[in-house]
């Protein structure tokens, strides 16, 4: 399933970039501060091209200083990155705003900003249902019209087809065009709706009108009574040739606990009903329990699901008994990318027999398939029912959705790096600048831990590791392992002037953003390892892309051959 995510741009780190952590105080801040201007200071170069090359480099920290020493500019930088700093009408926000409030006020002026194009804009929803009779596979009927084929015959016994978009008006009034076509054993109808909706204080408000088995018009709303009651309801007159036939309906719901709401719901008209329901909905899993009152058949239902949010999977079982008989469900919905989901269901039930239920929901779209097996409950229509769809989703996963997510994942690694090819270039210049003007100080602070027999650092690579990945230094050069790896970039100069006091700490949720430091495979996993040499031994570790490195610590290092 192939699913078009929206494409990320490459934002500059700004603690990474000082080498900071993102809850360094003040004085952390302004003393890396100190340490990188002194570094990149344009007058400290004489070198007309190396003087460039520190004017760029000295901006970038001068900008990551500003931004990280204001509370303000910090809070919104923490909350919401530079999109949120780039955002226009920040100059109306009181300083001492809350994160959660900057976040707030962001998106109403993102709202603000969308309103303007709110004409151009629909959303557009659709339901397509196929009903397939299949009943022939498990009980075949033997009379005097059978034409004695080998196969059994299936049919499409039935179809329904709904489509609705909306027109956004302005910001309180919303449009809205639906309409629904169904064929059942030779005999169709449809009908269209056109509603208007306009938000008002603790509500909303709609006025329908469309027609079908003749003109309807309708009227509804909906108003919180308090922080834990609402209230919604409407009224219907369906005018036909010889009857008008009203209706109405409502609902009360009540705000039980954090994840527990009941509902009282009353219709009337042709077929009249009150039900009571209770549902509990949580991270892991929901339930809900139902009683219904009404004309013709009285019932009650129940139903839990369970979530299993890290394998993107919920499993649902259901029982409905009443005065139409019984009926059990037990199904699986399973998310294959970021907007597409399958779904699977077996009905076992009296009348109804046995039918298994194929959805697929690809964003707004729903496509439904209940295909009837048996009208009665016959054990093999329930295992071919269950299994069936099991065996067909693992042979699916492997030859055909794990490839193409796979390779929709690829398509959207090379289309971000399309859009931030500029960026990524300057990331690299700008890490071979910073590492041009390292060299004074790599050797000031090499003498100074050379002499002290503190910490030197041997060797140091950050990507994509690949076979190589656990030789030693001196194998690595000499095989210009390096050279012939455009995955992995050598970060020696960098990370040897960090060091302070025999130590390195580097942070940062991803270390591309370090000063020498870029991004060699943009996309994929990366690893920082280094080779190290602290009072005479020789040790080496590596750590995540995403992983803080604290050296020495003798947890870490391990001792070389």
């Amino acid at each position: 399933m192939d699913d078009n995510d929206e494409l990320e741009y490459v934002e500059e780190d700004y603690y990474a970039f000082l080498n900071v952590p993102r809850n360094a105080s003040q004085e952390e801040i302004s003393a890396a501060y100190r340490t990188f201007s002194r570094m990149y200071h344009p007058d400290k170069h004489l070198d007309v091209e190396n003087k460039g090359k520190a004017e760029e480099m000295f901006n970038r920290t001068k900008n990551a200083y500003e931004v990280l020493s204001d509370p303000h500019q910090r809070a919104i930088y923490d909350s919401l990155g530079n999109k949120g700093l780039q955002t226009e009408g920040w100059e109306l926000i009181h300083r001492t705003r809350t994160p959660a409030e900057i976040r707030e006020e962001y998106e109403r002026l993102a709202r603000e900003r969308e309103e303007r194009r709110m004409q151009q804009k629909t959303n557009p929803r659709g339901n397509i249902t196929v009903n397939i009779n299949a009943t022939e596979i498990f009980s075949r009927y033997e009379d005097e019209y059978d034409d004695g084929s080998l196969f059994p015959a299936i049919e499409v016994s039935g179809m329904s087809m709904s489509q609705s978009i909306e027109a956004p008006l302005s910001r309180t009034d919303t449009a809205t065009l639906s309409g629904n076509l169904q064929l059942q054993n030779g005999v169709g109808g449809g009908n269209f709706l056109l509603s208007g909706r306009r938000l008002i204080n603790k509500g909303w408000f709609e006025v329908d009108c469309g027609a079908g088995s003749g003109p309807v018009l309708g009227l509804k709303g909906s108003r919180n009574l308090t922080n834990r009651v609402f209230l919604n309801g409407g009224t219907t007159v369906n005018f036909r040739q010889n009857a008008i036939i009203p209706g109405i309906a409502g609902t009360l719901a009540i705000q039980l606990d954090k994840h527990t709401v009941g509902y009282l719901t009353y219709n009337a008209g042709l077929q009249s009903s009150m039900t009571t329901t209770i549902e509990h909905n949580t991270d892991r899993y929901h339930c809900n329990a139902s009683a219904t009152l009404g004309i013709p058949h009285c019932y009650i239902t129940a139903s839990y699901t369970r979530k299993l949010v890290e394998q993107q999977l919920k499993l649902r079982v259901a029982l409905k008994g009443g005065t139409f008989g019984f009926l059990a469900e037990y199904g699986a919905e399973k998310k294959v990318s970021k907007y597409s989901s399958i779904v699977a269901t077996v009905s076992c039930g009296v009348p109804t027999g046995v039918t298994l239920k194929i959805k697929i929901i690809r964003s707004t779209q729903t496509y439904l398939f209940p295909i009837h097996l048996s009208e009665e409950i016959i054990p093999a229509a329930v295992f071919y029912a269950t299994v069936t769809p099991l065996l067909t989703y693992f042979i699916l996963k492997k030859t055909l959705i794990d490839p193409m997510n796979e390779a929709a994942k690829q398509r959207n690694i090379e289309k971000v790096k399309e859009t931030n090819r500029a960026r990524m270039a300057e990331k690299r210049r700008g890490a071979e600048s910073a590492i041009a003007l390292m060299g004074a100080m790599y050797e000031r602070i090499r003498t100074e831990e050379q002499g002290r027999q503190g910490l030197i650092i041997v060797a140091a690579l950050y990507g994509k590791f690949g076979p190589d990945e656990n030789v030693t230094a001196e194998q690595r050069d000499e095989m210009g392992f390096i050279q012939h790896n455009p995955n992995v970039i050598d970060v020696k100069v960098p990370l040897q002037c960090l060091v302070k006091d025999a130590r390195l700490n580097v942070y940062g949720k991803t270390k591309s953003e370090l000063p020498g430091f870029y991004d060699p495979c943009f996309g994929e996993d990366k690893l920082l390892r280094v080779d190290y040499e602290f009072r005479g031994q020789s040790y080496s570790i590596t750590v995540a892309d995403n992983e803080d490195l604290s050296i020495p610590a003798s947890a870490n290092g391990t001792a070389q051959n």
